[in-house]
C-alpha cells in the first residue's frame, strides 16, 4: 500500500484486489478478517466507518498480514484466532486449525451426553486436542462435564491450556501432554462417558497430491498424516478405547471421507461395539464414525 493517507473503504478494495491477483479465491472475506484484525472492529463496524482513516500503527499491522497472507499463510494463522461454534478459539503456527466439520464431531458427543444417565459429572477423554476446540467446546455447552484432553505435540497442549484458560473453562479441562491416553491416571481407565478424537487422517499420498498448499505447507504434518489409508492413528485408537470407556460409552472419531467404510468394518470386526454408525459433514461427506461399547 503506498505511504498515504488510507479509509477502511480504500483499504479494503486495495486489499481485495491485491489478494485477487495473488490467487486467493475468497480475497473479500480475507480482506475483511485482515482488517478486523488490525483495527479492532468487528466486520459490521467495517462497514458502519467506511470513511475512517487508518492510523500509522494499523496501517503497518495491516500491510503485515496482507503480506503473510499473500504468501498463502492461512488466515487464521495470520489473525491468530478461529471462531468454533459458540467460542472463539487462538490458533498458531504448529497447531492444527480447526474445520468447520469438526463441530458434527462435537454435535455427536452432545447427544450422547444429554441422554439421562448417573447423577456424577459425565467424563470425556479428548485425543489429539490440537487448539482445545473439541475439549473447550464439550466444557462450555455441556457446562458440569470433566474433560481430559490430551496431545503429543508440546506446541498444542500450551495453547489448548491457553484457550480453555481464556474461556474461563479451566476448572473443567486438563490438558496433558502425552501419546494418546499414556498419560492419563490409571485410576480412570474404564471410567470415561465419552472418548472423542480428531486424529491424524488423511492418507499420506493425499497429503502430498491432493491437499491445497495453504494447508500442507503451513500447518503440522504431525496433525494431518496418518499413514497410507489414512487409519493408523485411528487403529490404535480402536485398541485403546474398550479400556477407557464405561460400559455403553461412545467412541467418536473424525476421519478422512475415503476411509469411513474401513474404519466401520474394522470396529465390527474388533467385537465389542454395537451401532457401529458413519455420519456425514455439512458438506454431506462421510466424516465421523460413532461405536458404543457393549462391555
Amino acid at each position: 500500500m503506498p505511504d498515504k493517507i488510507w479509509t477502511i473503504r480504500e483499504v479494503l478494495g486495495w486489499t481485495r484486489g491485491y489478494l485477487e491477483r495473488k490467487g486467493d479465491d475468497k480475497a473479500r472475506l480475507a480482506a475483511e478478517w485482515l482488517l478486523c484484525d488490525a483495527t479492532g472492529l468487528s466486520r459490521v463496524e467495517l462497514y458502519t466507518n467506511f470513511d475512517k482513516p487508518l492510523t500509522p500503527e494499523e496501517r503497518a499491522r495491516m500491510h503485515a498480514g496482507v503480506e503473510r497472507r499473500a504468501a498463502g499463510e492461512p488466515l487464521q494463522y495470520v489473525t491468530g484466532e478461529m471462531p468454533f461454534r459458540h467460542i472463539v478459539l487462538r490458533c498458531e503456527r504448529g497447531v492444527l486449525i480447526p474445520r468447520p466439520e469438526t463441530e458434527v464431531l462435537v454435535d455427536a458427543v452432545l447427544e450422547h451426553l444429554g441422554k439421562p444417565g448417573e447423577d456424577e459429572a459425565p467424563r470425556v477423554l479428548d485425543l489429539c486436542t490440537g487448539t482445545g476446540c473439541i475439549a473447550c467446546s464439550i466444557a462450555q455447552e455441556a457446562p458440569g462435564t470433566v474433560v481430559i484432553a490430551t496431545d503429543i505435540a508440546p506446541a498444542a497442549v500450551a495453547l489448548a491450556e491457553r484457550n480453555a484458560r481464556v474461556l474461563g473453562l479451566g476448572g473443567n479441562v486438563d490438558v496433558l501432554e502425552c501419546d494418546l491416553a499414556a498419560g492419563v491416571a490409571p485410576e480412570l481407565y474404564g471410567t470415561f462417558d465419552v472418548l472423542v478424537s480428531n486424529p491424524p487422517y488423511i492418507p499420506t499420498a493425499v497429503l502430498a497430491e491432493q491437499v491445497p498448499a495453504e494447508v500442507r505447507d503451513f500447518e503440522p504434518a504431525l496433525a494431518l498424516d496418518g499413514g497410507e489409508d489414512g487409519l493408523d492413528i485411528y487403529r490404535r485408537i480402536l485398541e485403546l478405547a474398550p479400556t477407557m470407556l464405561r460400559p455403553g460409552g461412545l467412541l467418536a472419531v473424525e476421519l478422512f471421507e475415503g476411509s469411513l467404510e474401513q474404519a466401520a468394518q474394522l470396529a465390527r470386526e474388533a467385537g465389542g461395539w454395537r451401532d457401529v454408525e458413519v455420519r456425514e459433514d455439512l458438506t454431506h461427506r462421510p466424516r465421523v464414525l460413532l461405536a458404543r461399547s457393549c462391555a
